[in-house]
């Protein structure tokens, strides 16, 4: 059998600008996730590290280390992570990264949230474990992007359940993380450069708008435009209707 994927990549072409990603069933039985680049094709596992490899026998690299980290602790050591250890960290993270790119492209938004929280948790891990500050950023300059993948999924799971409103507070939740996270670093400056948070402010603004309003909204709303056209009778009607409603706990 030729070893050649001149046949594959033909079938399935690169096109610059577009992520293109798909499943496909791997000869193990278990389903494959396969993104597409401009040198061939990226093929993944579904769960569990994206290559498949079990480092140390653990799931991951962060997982081995995470072990290591407690049992020192529980001996009361101090773990330390060392460069190489973090460069190696850090491969391990682009892998993960794939995977939720090409995740959110299927609108597998679970396997989203899953992909993102374990990258910030190992930004966490580093940070606890190196005092060295260049490592640390090497690692924590990508939280705003993850984050933001992270808010996205979560949202958008929300979204899909027609649960508007904890979708808004979601992305006001990931927002003001990111903004935090800029304030708490060395260049609180960046926040008003951050494509994160411009993304999640414009997502916001559209969110909104598409919410189904309650129906003491629509009476306030009709309220405003009886007193702009001068129906004062109309707006007295809505306005004690709008009280009765506020009396009764009734919002929707």
């Amino acid at each position: 059998m030729s070893l050649d994927l001149n046949t594959v990549l033909r079938d399935w072409p690169h096109e610059p600008g577009m992520i293109k990603v798909r499943k496909v069933a791997g000869l193990d039985g278990r389903e494959k996730l396969q993104l597409r680049i401009d040198l061939g094709v990226l093929q993944m596992e579904m769960l569990g590290r994206p290559d498949g490899q079990r480092p140390h026998g653990c799931e991951s690299l962060l997982a081995y280390h995470q072990n290591r980290a407690e049992m020192a602790e529980a001996s009361g050591d101090t773990y330390h992570l060392t460069a190489d250890e973090c460069s190696e960290l850090q491969q391990e993270a682009i892998q993960y990264y794939h995977r939720y790119v090409s995740l959110f492209q299927l609108n597998d938004f679970a396997g989203v949230v899953r992909d993102t929280q374990r990258n910030l948790d190992l930004f966490g891990f580093v940070d606890q474990h190196t005092e060295r500050d260049e490592m640390i950023w090497n690692f924590q300059q990508f939280r705003p992007y993850v984050l933001m993948m992270n808010t996205r999924a979560k949202a958008s799971i929300l979204l899909n359940g027609s649960k508007f409103n904890e979708a808004i507070r979601e992305i006001e939740r990931g927002r003001d993380a990111i903004l935090e996270f800029f304030q708490q670093s060395n260049f609180p400056e960046l926040s008003s450069k951050s494509s994160e948070i411009a993304f999640l402010e414009e997502w916001l603004q559209e969110v909104s708008a598409k919410r189904p309003r309650s129906k003491l909204e629509i009476m306030q709303r009709e309220m405003e435009s009886a007193i702009a056209k001068e129906l004062y009778e109309r707006a007295a009607e809505l306005r004690d209707a709008i009280k009765q409603l506020k009396a009764a706990g009734q919002t929707v």
